[in-house]
């Protein structure tokens, strides 16, 4: 199993297009992604991914830790912390707040703005992810922007067709053109994430860096793909082909921690989002997740969250019912 597809699939990723936005030169707006954003498609989410998507012309982008970023047609450009940002034909100008300029959505279509002085034309989607899974970490080690260009690499084809055939929907105002474009989003963002770790210079280190090394990306396909397992960190160094010392000390330098750590604190996250988003019992998620007693689990658990499942559980239930 991919395990990029892994970590991504359990953070639960939903998505929404919320603006289509048209801009002449001289423009510029402040703008972060706000939780009534994603009213239209689902409570609000306990973090956010922020994108814009450039369909024609140009713009930069600006936020308060970084320098300004060229954004041309054809290229998305994503915020992993949802930092609010200064875009516009130049950052110089003084910025108007994006959400006071906002036309409300018509019937089968969505909210719109039209601004700016009527000179280079520039058109952009925007669109943000959200997740309510606990301490998403590989937000974390993102940076604060990531662009690619959706021509480039072997998907480019399809991110590509895909926005257009539902930009083109959008155009028609036709009603399940957000939920098309939200699911490319999620897709998109995977795309992002895999195309960030083989830009990672050879002596970078982390998640990310693991998942390109081959010894390290198969031990973690293998983790994830049979989380069940009891593994080992020996058996695991067989799988490889190295010896248990020369993989443990790979392992650990680019990931951060050692392989049955690792494993620990990933079975931990499954069985958050499991006692969250099902009606399962304790015991089932306990042995789905490779703990032989529903004891075990509940001492580990306990150890990375500081309560137990059933009161954490609980405790989630509450959150949902306020949001």
């Amino acid at each position: 199993m991919d395990a990029l597809l892994d970590i991504c699939r359990t953070m639960q990723l939903t998505g929404g297009v919320f603006l289509e936005a048209e801009f002449t030169a001289p423009w510029c707006v402040t703008s972060q992604v706000a939780p009534e954003d994603c009213s239209p498609f689902m409570p609000p989410p306990l973090q956010l991914i922020a994108y814009h998507y450039v369909t024609a012309g140009r713009l930069v982008l600006q936020t308060e830790v970084h320098a300004p970023v060229s954004v041309q047609a054809g290229e998305i450009i994503l915020m992993p912390r949802n930092d609010g940002h200064v875009l516009g034909s130049a950052t110089n100008l003084r910025p108007v707040n994006a959400h006071f300029l906002i036309q409300p959505a018509g019937a089968g279509g969505m909210a719109r703005i039209v601004y700016g002085g009527g000179g280079e034309r520039t058109q952009i989607l925007c669109g943000y992810l959200g997740t309510n899974t606990p301490n998403a970490a590989i937000c974390g080690i993102l940076p604060r922007m990531l662009k690619i260009g959706v021509e480039e690499g072997a998907s480019g084809s399809w991110i590509e067709s895909s926005f257009r055939f539902a930009a083109h929907q959008l155009a028609e105002g036709r009603i399940e053109s957000p939920a098309v474009l939200g699911k490319l989003a999620e897709l998109l963002f995977v795309e992002a994430v895999r195309r960030y770790a083989r830009s990672l210079p050879p002596e970078a280190n982390g998640w990310l860096a693991g998942l390109r090394d081959p010894a390290v990306g198969r031990a973690l396909a293998l983790l994830h793909s049979r989380m069940t397992h009891r593994w080992t960190t020996e058996e695991l160094a067989q799988e490889i082909g190295l010896s248990r010392s020369a993989f443990a000390e790979r392992f650990t330098n680019l990931i951060g921690e050692p392989p049955m750590r690792y494993l620990a604190n990933w079975r931990m996250q499954v069985a958050a989002q499991r006692l969250k988003g099902s009606h399962e019992s304790i015991a089932r998620i306990a042995f789905e997740i490779g703990y032989e007693s529903e004891a075990a689990f509940n001492r580990a658990f306990r150890r990375a969250f500081d309560m137990p499942p059933m009161a954490w559980r609980k405790l989630q239930s509450g959150v949902n019912a306020v949001s």
